[in-house]
């Protein structure tokens, strides 16, 4: 057994993971994401990482209304932290795999080998729209195939002099790029449909899986897995999980309470409608939603003890490699994570191993 990977999602847009007005809100701002990427470093997280965000979804929050930019923001703090793996995220949708592979070369330079390449391939319309990068012939399964050749692209490019491709999506003649990275960068991918598990056991080195149950998950991460050995390769496999502590499991649980009471449902009927879901649905599911629905991810509640066995219970039943954690404070939490429940968590990998 080896050790399971733990880093945080970085709060790059404004109100973190928290859909509430009584929530603790995260500014958008590098001061606040230095913080975060510099209490990971201190408490022993194994990775930082940054979604990219063109578009919010407006209501009492703005939530997400304002948001940095993940490369632009995750080369400062790859200069700004020593140990911990930098993950930046770029849209194979928007930017042309010439550009990627150059920019992350780069990161990988100042990250001293650090660096990691979360691909994804737009999935909201409105984000794309609103600049000329929306194509709304692209079926899912299209946007895979362009993503699987964007990314040969970007490999091709770090290890060969001249790359030349012909596809449906770019065309790349006799492209240079170098310096070649002397280590490749970490590609990872978040999705969970049979087009993603196979990109991600073809290509990535860690996966992102989302599921409705303990039970769906153990079977997306050994999907994963298996795929990957087949192919003669490791995919790791992660999920996402807030984080909410306190002293007491009650206190925790008070806090949820709290939180969920704010629930911005304007901006939660905005964020349905972006998946898909019209306009007088997403209204309404949206108005019915209990507080909980305040949390954009699953999330445990609890004392030190709670959260520590809930997190080993689930990385161990479902067979993942690794946790995202969120926490929606940043300071305090994380430090308080940090001093009770990492150290736990690494006792009982040693213990395992």
């Amino acid at each position: 057994m080896t050790a399971k990977e733990y880093g945080i999602f970085l709060p790059i847009g404004n109100g973190g993971w928290m859909l509430s007005t009584t929530a603790p809100h995260p500014q958008a701002t590098y001061a606040w994401n230095k913080r975060a990427a510099l209490h990971a470093e201190t408490i022993g997280l194994d990775f930082i990482m940054s979604m990219a965000k063109w578009r919010g979804f407006g209501g009492s929050t703005d939530h997400w209304g304002r948001s940095l930019e993940s490369m632009t923001m995750m080369a400062a703090l790859a200069e700004a932290t020593s140990r911990v793996k930098i993950w930046a995220t770029l849209h194979a949708n928007v930017h042309n795999p010439a550009i990627a592979a150059k920019m992350f070369a780069t990161l990988q330079d100042i990250s001293g080998g650090r660096a990691g390449m979360n691909i994804v391939n737009g999935s909201y319309a409105g984000e794309f729209e609103q600049f000329g990068e929306w194509d709304p012939q692209l079926s899912h399964a299209d946007r895979y195939e362009m993503t699987e050749l964007w990314t040969e692209a970007v490999t091709r490019l770090w290890t060969e002099d001249s790359v030349t491709m012909r596809t449906p999506y770019f065309d790349l003649v006799d492209c240079y790029s170098r310096p070649h990275p002397d280590i490749r960068p970490t590609i990872i991918n978040a999705g969970r449909s049979q087009e993603a598990r196979r990109f991600q056991a073809t290509y990535a080195d860690g996966a992102f899986l989302a599921a409705e149950s303990l039970d769906e998950m153990r079977q997306l991460s050994a999907d994963v897995h298996q795929r990957a050995k087949a192919g003669g390769r490791v995919c790791k496999t992660y999920s996402m999980l807030t984080v909410v502590q306190d002293d007491t499991d009650e206190l925790a649980a008070k806090k949820v309470k709290e939180w969920g009471a704010g629930l911005d449902r304007e901006a939660l009927t905005h964020m349905r409608r972006t998946w898909g879901v019209p306009e007088d649905q997403a209204r309404a599911w949206a108005e019915g939603a209990g507080g909980e629905a305040a949390f954009q991810t699953p999330y445990v509640a609890g004392s030190a003890r709670t959260v520590t066995e809930h997190i080993e219970y689930i990385v161990r039943e479902a067979d993942l490699d690794g946790l995202m954690l969120i926490f929606p404070e940043y300071d305090e939490d994380m430090l308080l994570f940090g001093e009770t429940v990492l150290p736990a968590l690494r006792e009982r990998d040693e213990v395992a191993a």
